[in-house]
């Protein structure tokens, strides 16, 4: 599958290590995803010298492409926030978790639109097995309606 990893980059790096656990468990697992490099620690370095527009663009191009979006979303990101409404607009499947404990937008935690599940976890292990778990499940479910087909 071909996953959007979203994060926060401007607007705080505190969870940067489960970013980076999501994203290699994600790789290890066979999965494509084009923004993997949002988990490393010289993403500001690295989107600095690209124009905002072509960031937008490329982006947005990507979640089209993709076949589900996974959101680390407990620091407060503007640029997240529209992805995820973004992707849920055009049908895709999107997961966002956070660390439990920590203040998160009601927007997001109240949202119940479909194809948008949510959740909260302890630490960097279980923020990647909510993860994992979310992806099975939209796997298992290509199976079926592509078993049915036939």
């Amino acid at each position: 599958m071909k996953i959007y990893f979203s994060c926060s980059i401007t607007g705080g790096r505190s969870e940067e290590g489960v970013y980076q656990a999501i994203v290699n468990r994600l790789i290890e697992a066979g999965h494509e995803v084009p923004t993997a490099h949002l988990s490393s620690p010289e993403v500001m370095d690295l989107e600095d010298v690209v124009d905002p527009v072509e960031i937008f663009e490329r982006d947005m191009a990507w979640i089209m492409e993709c076949d589900a979006v996974v959101a680390e979303v407990t620091s407060p990101s503007h640029g997240v926030g529209y992805e995820i409404a973004y992707a849920l607009g055009i049908g895709k499947p999107v997961f966002c978790c956070y660390q439990s404990g920590r203040k998160v937008s009601k927007i997001i935690t109240g949202n119940t639109s479909p194809g948008l599940e949510v959740g909260s976890y302890q630490g960097q292990e279980e923020a990647v097995s909510l993860v994992m778990d979310f992806i099975d499940s939209l796997t298992r479910d290509l199976k079926t309606r592509t078993s049915r087909d036939y």
